[in-house]
């Protein structure tokens, strides 16, 4: 059973649009999980008989830590004994998105030089200039085309505003080779992509830049970068598309995935499948009192169980990450749908051993792409596999307490899964289990 919360007016409906929650109705059989948080069965522990400050978390998506230092903020993974994140390793798929990008412009290098004139001019999508992965990404994408300059010790992940000259100093011209000539590689302008009431990741932002980045660099564009795929894609119908210019981005998304047909350059697979398999396993495991690693890195009774080639968990972090993989012309058909669910890990649970309880789970933007279109829908096909009743809670992107305030009643939840709109708030949803 799941219910699914209805989000407020100023958020965006629930769907299933490109940029809407892949939800369904409510579901009315079966027995309901009363308000006061009494479960169904008997001999079950209720919800109330645990202090919420006991209760299992799992942060997702969104890694507690300081959001301008990137520094992890340790308070809220040791929240308590069953606190763990689960999201992706942000590094080596910025690094992956990078080489990706570089090895397409070695290869069709003489034919995307839309001018000739030995450069070849990107644009680049910032998703959020505090966000640890996006800032990985731009990074990533800095250092494997030599545009990355250093500073404090690391690649200056900042917005360039402009840089048609190559002078900007928060970047600097890169240069490879291919087909025996050396070509410049110039970001031509990057900016961070966020809407006027405060909302990042935004791809109307996106489509919107990319027509104002196409009027002032016209055919010096040769390559678009992005973030993510929402942005990515925004560009890419808006641009990129009809001027035939290869676009990457990152999480592949379907419609991403499906457009690599139609000249979409390439993504990056964060392997989506694993993450909310993951996100709603630790607190199956905890909430049972078995191993942490069942079922992941040990086979269960029912025989899920990951590889080392899906995961790492680093223990001083109390994380899961799930590895990422390329999705280019040579491969993408693997890729045509993003909420298939893994099948190592797609075996049902047996409800009297692991019987039913109840999750609050929140998504903080409702209109996210990646995280409405792919997440969520991935997460429904797991609670019913898991035996756990989700309520999906759906944010504005903007504000906690958008989200924060509607989680007035905790006691009558087992676990909790919180997916912030800043990394810094993590104490705005602990306050709330204290």
């Amino acid at each position: 059973m799941k219910r699914k919360l209805a989000v407020l007016a100023m958020t965006a409906v629930l769907g299933l649009s490109a940029v809407a929650c892949g939800s369904e109705p409510a579901k009315e059989e079966g027995s309901k999980t009363e308000e006061t948080g009494k479960t169904e069965e008997g001999g079950k522990t209720e919800a109330s008989d645990v202090a919420n400050k006991d209760k299992p978390l799992v942060w997702f998506n969104r890694q507690p830590s300081n959001s301008s230092t990137g520094e992890l903020d340790k308070n809220a993974l040791n929240f308590n004994k069953d606190t763990y994140y689960v999201g992706f390793d942000a590094n080596q798929g910025a690094e992956l998105q990078g080489q990706m990008v570089k090895e397409y412009i070695e290869k069709n290098a003489e034919t995307i030089d839309r001018n000739g004139d030995g450069v070849i001019g990107y644009v680049l999508a910032i998703g959020d200039i505090g966000h640890n992965d996006s800032i990985a990404r731009t990074r990533g994408v800095r250092k494997a085309l030599g545009t990355g300059v250093e500073k404090d010790g690391v690649i200056n992940s900042e917005p360039v505003g402009t840089n048609v000259d190559g002078k900007q100093g928060a970047v600097q011209d890169g240069s490879l080779e291919a087909g025996g000539k050396t070509f410049v590689v110039r970001e031509l302008g990057s900016q961070e992509m966020k809407n006027s009431a405060g909302a990042t990741w935004d791809a109307a932002t996106a489509g919107n830049a990319i027509g104002t980045w196409s009027s002032s660099f016209g055919d010096q564009i040769d390559v678009v970068v992005s973030n993510n795929d929402g942005m990515g894609m925004s560009m890419f119908n808006a641009w990129s598309k009809e001027n035939k210019v290869p676009t990457f981005g990152y999480d592949a998304n379907s419609d991403a995935v499906a457009a690599i047909a139609e000249g979409y350059g390439g993504t990056i697979s964060q392997h989506a499948d694993v993450q909310a398999y993951l996100t709603l396993r630790v607190l199956r495991n905890s909430l049972d009192g078995v191993d942490i690693d069942t079922g992941i890195g040990t086979a269960d009774e029912a025989g899920n169980v990951l590889s080392d080639k899906e995961y790492v968990y680093k223990e001083d972090e109390r994380s899961y990450y799930a590895l990422n993989v390329a999705v280019t012309a040579d491969n993408y058909k693997e890729f045509t749908d993003s909420t298939k669910t893994f099948e190592p890990v797609s075996k049902q649970l047996d409800e009297s051993k692991a019987p039913k309880k109840k999750v609050w789970l929140n998504i903080y933007n409702a209109s996210d792409n990646f995280l409405s279109s792919t997440y969520q829908p991935l997460l429904e096909k797991y609670d019913d596999l898991l035996n756990l009743d989700v309520e999906y809670i759906g944010g504005d992107g903007q504000t906690e307490s958008n989200i924060t305030n509607r989680l007035g009643n905790p006691s009558q939840y087992d676990a909790f899964a919180i997916n912030m709109v800043k990394t810094d708030n993590a104490a705005s949803y602990t306050a709330l289990l204290q």
